[in-house]
């Protein structure tokens, strides 16, 4: 039976199969983990809900389960694969956040310490200077 509930028609993360680029790696009740070849990122990923979700704040308590069961067999399978020496893991939220698909999605992505930005965290671009919000006067 074809899964309807749930389901965006124009979302590409409601219908993974159909880029052919990507490869569905592991998958639960809830949630799969896809990927594409990277040649930057190597061994990254997503981890998305079945159903569609908008971002991670309209995840359910089963699928928030479910993601963090799946995170963990993701981190065993990349650690044997590509044995990284940390990972960075985040969400985007929304379009100012970064968000571009808006169907939720957790993206893991494995580090090594010979990378140009080894020790560079998600928040290292957002903390600069040049970031710093101009703050309208508060009278």
């Amino acid at each position: 039976m074809k899964r309807t509930e749930g389901i965006n028609m124009y979302c590409p993360f409601c219908f993974p199969e159909k880029d052919k680029e990507q490869s569905i790696v592991l998958s639960n009740e809830s949630c799969l983990f896809v990927q594409k070849p990277q040649p930057v990122l190597l061994g990254s990923g997503l981890i998305i809900p079945k159903s569609h979700r908008e971002t991670i704040f309209d995840l359910t308590p089963q699928e928030w389960q479910a993601t963090f069961e799946l995170l963990q067999q993701v981190k065993g399978l990349i650690d044997k694969e590509y044995q990284p020496q940390a990972y960075n893991v985040g969400w985007n939220c929304g379009h100012v956040g970064g968000q571009e698909i808006f169907h939720a999605h957790m993206h893991v992505i494995p580090r090594f310490k010979d990378e140009p930005l080894a020790g560079k965290g998600i928040r290292h671009f957002l903390k600069q200077p040049s970031n710093q919000r101009v703050r309208q006067n508060e009278s």
